[in-house]
């Protein structure tokens, strides 16, 4: 509950959700909005392969996607109104965004298959576990390359230039300008971005 003036206001879930508060991800406009997200993604996976610009059109009321963005079937997300996509994006298949929290992808980026970005996580104790979660925001710079099977955790912050080796897991922020890899996913060696 929030206090204004001595008055408490009580936060809906989805108002939790977003503040990346626990709440109850079985509330009724949460379901719905996930059941809309999941109906326009199978919409989405089951277009016509060659028509890219109309499979692209599936996406576009359900996510904030900027100019020239493409993502490869099949992809998956929860809420899709989360998703802030930025100018040249690429996706090859496969690609889940579970967005309960922002999920901000800045200018030409790419992801190789089988990217998972998850702001979702749950409680550690079992009895919470079972009645609420609760996320973080992940930010992506620009010009970052995340290569096939990476997974990028809650609150993860990736710089500007970035590449992250293939089935790495993020579960830190990266630095800008470096080359990242492994499980737990750490810097390599940095990257001359002149």
């Amino acid at each position: 509950m929030v206090e204004s003036e001595g008055i408490e206001i009580k936060q809906t879930e989805k108002q939790k959700m977003l503040a990346g508060q626990p709440y109850k991800a079985w509330n009724d406009e949460l379901l719905a909005e996930r059941m809309r997200a999941k109906s326009v993604c199978h919409q989405f996976n089951l277009a016509e392969p060659t028509q890219l610009d109309a499979r692209m059109d599936h996406l576009r009321g359900l996510l904030d996607i900027q100019h020239c963005a493409h993502i490869e079937p099949n992809f998956f997300c929860d809420y899709g109104y989360n998703i802030h996509i930025g100018k040249q994006f690429y996706a090859n298949h496969n690609l889940t965004i579970l967005d309960v929290c922002s999920v901000s992808i800045g200018d030409n980026v790419m992801f190789g298959p089988h990217v998972m970005i998850s702001t979702a996580t749950h409680p550690i104790a079992p009895i919470a576990r079972q009645t609420t979660e609760y996320g973080a925001p992940i930010q992506i710079g620009n010009n970052v390359w995340l290569g096939g099977n990476v997974s990028v955790l809650p609150g993860v912050t990736i710089g500007d230039n970035c590449v992250i080796g293939a089935g790495s897991v993020v579960n830190k922020s990266i630095p800008a300008n470096c080359v990242a890899a492994g499980n737990p996913c750490k810097v390599i060696k940095p990257i001359n971005v002149e």
